[in-house]
């Protein structure tokens, strides 16, 4: 089906007060804290996370841009180089496990890191606004809306209230991986992974438009709940 968007200039436009009142930015490149050179391509931005994760591993962490200084800096307007798409697991902080501070992060988490409609347009307003060249879509290790939805599939049942909508948005992708060689519950984790990424680039020309220019890189990672490393999904 297709999709009608409103116009980008107009909607950003007629939006400016709200972005305001919401200590949201007028759009810019993507810059890091000061004394670290701005992130303006899709490789310094991965390659700042990769670091970042390798301080948080092996016990270096720096815990940047956390003080107060930073965030009354920040207040007039942030300027974050990566945008993540998460899940909202208490385990899996993306500042956290990446070892970044306030205004390096624009975080969505929900459940099973799905995209969808919500979803999609924060990230959406993060791609237009602050021109940030890289999308994490970060999934992890033993997951629990995918173990849910593996358990829904397996006895037949359904899960309570709302859980359901999780589940069924995730049934789609975890039932063709089971029964495959491995943990079937990483399989899952890895195949959700593969299928975000690809939808938030079937789904929003905005997305697929910066990609296509080379502007933008949308990768899936999988976080690794024993030894805290964060790898990608190819």
């Amino acid at each position: 089906m297709k999709r009608n968007f409103v116009s980008r200039r107009s909607l950003l436009a007629t939006g400016g007060a709200t972005a305001v009142a919401l200590g949201l930015a007028a759009s810019a490149p993507a810059a890091a804290a000061p004394h670290q050179p701005p992130v303006v391509t899709p490789a310094e931005a991965w390659r700042r996370l990769r670091h970042g994760n390798h301080r948080f591993t092996t016990g270096h962490s720096r815990h940047p841009h956390q003080s107060l200084a930073d965030l009354r800096r920040l207040a007039s307007g942030q300027h974050p180089f990566a945008i993540t798409l998460g899940c909202a697991d208490s385990r899996v902080a993306p500042e956290v496990l990446f070892d970044q501070g306030l205004g390096d992060l624009f975080d969505n988490r929900v459940a099973g890191n799905i995209v969808d409609d919500l979803l999609l347009g924060s990230i959406e307003f993060a791609v237009e606004e602050f021109h940030s060249p890289l999308i994490v879509v970060l999934g992890h290790e033993r997951c629990g809306a995918i173990t849910a939805t593996i358990n829904a599939i397996r006895t037949g049942g359904s899960a309570p209230g709302h859980i359901g909508t999780i589940v069924e948005s995730l049934r789609p992708i975890v039932e063709p991986v089971l029964g495959q060689p491995g943990d079937e519950v990483d399989n899952a984790v890895r195949a959700n992974i593969r299928a975000q990424v690809q939808a938030l680039t079937a789904t929003s020309p905005i997305i697929a438009e910066r990609v296509h220019a080379g502007a933008l890189k949308v990768v899936g990672a999988r976080y690794d709940l024993d030894n805290g490393q964060v790898t990608l999904v190819d």
